[in-house]
């Protein structure tokens, strides 16, 4: 089985309901200018199936070369988060879901944020809550809580990533390496002109969400 088939219902359900509420807190519409930091097609596809407006233009920013089918008017840009290749102020809202954290130090974290502060006139930022239970990357309570040093020796066996992926020691360093889950308090940081909005799950705090409206 592949990680992403356990993902997907689970994805699909909660970014339903994201995709919405960005919609209305943003004001969302047809002359809207999009730039999605980080993303890809499934967002939007999403919106599609949802009859939800269809946005003047999307353009979706990642560091890897496309390789997927985008719905119509998606556009997508190879270029980094922490150097973004467009003007200021060149789209009326950035958005980007689960991304900031894949960015492995403070230094790049704080990057990114200033440039999606710095590009679009109101922003939508979401990241993982790290005090909510479950940690999504391992789908597996309570790891994150935990010291590197012992996150390593049980990510393989011990985590639903580890069993399915079955990820090689260096896979495992990478992983590591890779997450930094975001405090609320350094979250608000990087983000000192926007509402910390809070997705909740079962009466816990799930997701931050930095929002920014015009």
């Amino acid at each position: 089985m592949n990680i992403h088939d356990v993902y997907r219902p689970i994805l699909r359900h909660f970014r339903t309901k994201r995709i919405r509420r960005f919609y209305e807190l943003l004001g969302v519409d047809s002359g809207t200018r999009i730039l999605d930091v980080g993303g890809n097609g499934f967002f939007w596809r999403i919106a599609g199936e949802l009859n939800l407006p269809k946005p003047r233009e999307i353009t979706i920013l990642n560091i890897y070369d496309q390789n997927e089918d985008l719905p119509d008017g998606v556009t997508w840009v190879r270029a980094d988060a922490r150097a973004m290749p467009f003007t200021d102020n060149q789209f009326d809202v950035a958005f980007s879901n689960s991304v900031i954290e894949h960015l492995e130090t403070a230094a790049n974290q704080t990057a990114m944020a200033f440039e999606i502060r710095r590009v679009a006139r109101m922003y939508w930022v979401q990241t993982p809550d790290p005090r909510f239970p479950v940690e999504p990357h391992y789908i597996t309570p309570f790891i994150h809580w935990l010291p590197d040093s012992v996150r390593r020796h049980v990510s393989r066996n011990g985590t639903v990533w580890g069993i399915i992926t079955r990820p090689t020691p260096q896979e495992v360093d990478a992983r590591l390496k890779e997450i930094r889950l975001l405090s609320p308090k350094e979250f608000r940081n990087l983000f000192p002109d926007a509402r910390i909005v809070i997705e909740r799950f079962a009466g816990l705090p799930k997701s931050m969400v930095a929002v920014r409206r015009g």
